[in-house]
């Protein structure tokens, strides 16, 4: 018996043996409407419908409304629904890869082959695309498009930002020795894309990429620099005393200026901002401009902008 149908089963009037009911699908909780009728009879399932213990997303498949925010619930319901051929692919398989980048994926992407046409729905975004059976991979029991594959179309399909913080994630789990080589097979899906809008936005994106952030707003605060027009910093760097002994590291650095940003990704409270100052302090002594960044400052950047451009002027001088 399914993990869904136990579940179910606790919830449904129990006028049916339990080992009678079986109902098929994936053990995430989501299943076709008909084989839920089938499985458990039209009147029960209309029943656990009403009082809210189970939903459809979409019509035609049902899960467990505790589920139904779950990633890997929708993403079974919409495979379940979409048919055969189905892949999951773009923000949602960056998301099921283990990349906390991708963010809160609202839409669930699917790929099929250009012989199918299905249409897409609210939540449901359905791609038509040329793949190969190596192309997908298996996450958890459910068919997903090879993290490479999916990172390329994910920049050069989703949001920027967001996209390029993803495959700074994707690098950053990597040994470093093998960092080039992945970003050397993302770049080589872009080149064989059938659609080739957004290709060079994303070859740019790949290149600027070093997985070298501590966080996603640090990837962002890359991108957001570089876009406006700053040389490209080196990320992570390390400040050493005289003896060799590591002092601090650095999350974005103009080395040769030095000049350096620190993204301050935890809430403020007096201990930590007395030790900043002191080490921005240390670091002034070392010759070091210091310019700290805030999650406002991501949305709007200007007092960054600002400040940066004051850094460079005086180290101009």
């Amino acid at each position: 018996m399914s993990t869904f149908c136990g579940l179910l089963l606790s919830e449904v009037p129990p006028d049916r043996s339990l080992e009678s009911m079986d109902i098929p699908g994936d053990p995430r909780g989501a299943v076709l409407r008909r084989d839920a009728a089938a499985a458990i009879g039209e009147r029960p399932l209309r029943a656990a419908l009403a009082n809210g213990v189970l939903t459809q997303i979409w019509r035609g498949v049902v899960v467990r409304s505790a589920h139904a925010l779950d990633l890997r619930t929708r993403a079974a319901a919409a495979v379940l629904l979409v048919g055969r051929h189905a892949v999951l692919s773009g923000a949602t398989a960056v998301a099921l890869h283990g990349c906390a980048a991708a963010g809160d994926v609202a839409t669930v992407h699917v790929t099929v082959p250009y012989s199918r046409s299905v249409r897409s729905r609210p939540g449901l975004a359905v791609h038509q695309n040329r793949f190969a059976p190596g192309d997908v991979v298996s996450v958890d029991g459910l068919p997903v498009f090879a993290l490479d594959l999916a990172l390329a179309d994910f920049l050069c399909e989703g949001t920027k930002s967001v996209a390029f913080a993803s495959l700074d994630q994707a690098l950053h789990r990597l040994p470093e020795e093998e960092r080039d080589g992945f970003r050397q097979q993302v770049t080589g899906r872009l080149a064989c894309r059938d659609d080739r809008r957004g290709v060079v936005q994303a070859s740019m994106l790949a290149e600027l990429a070093t997985g070298k952030a501590d966080s996603p707003p640090e990837s962002e605060l890359l991108l957001t620099v570089v876009e406006a027009g700053f040389p490209v910093p080196t990320a992570q760097h390390p400040v050493h005393t005289i003896d060799g002994r590591l002092l601090y590291v650095l999350d974005l650095a103009w080395v040769e200026r030095r000049i350096a940003l620190e993204y301050d990704g935890y809430a403020a409270h007096e201990e930590r901002a007395a030790y900043d100052a002191e080490r921005d302090e240390r670091l002034a002594r070392r010759g070091w401009i210091v310019i700290r960044v805030r999650a406002e400052d991501l949305r709007d950047p200007s007092r960054v902008f600002t400040e940066l451009r004051e850094a460079f002027a005086k180290r101009s001088r």
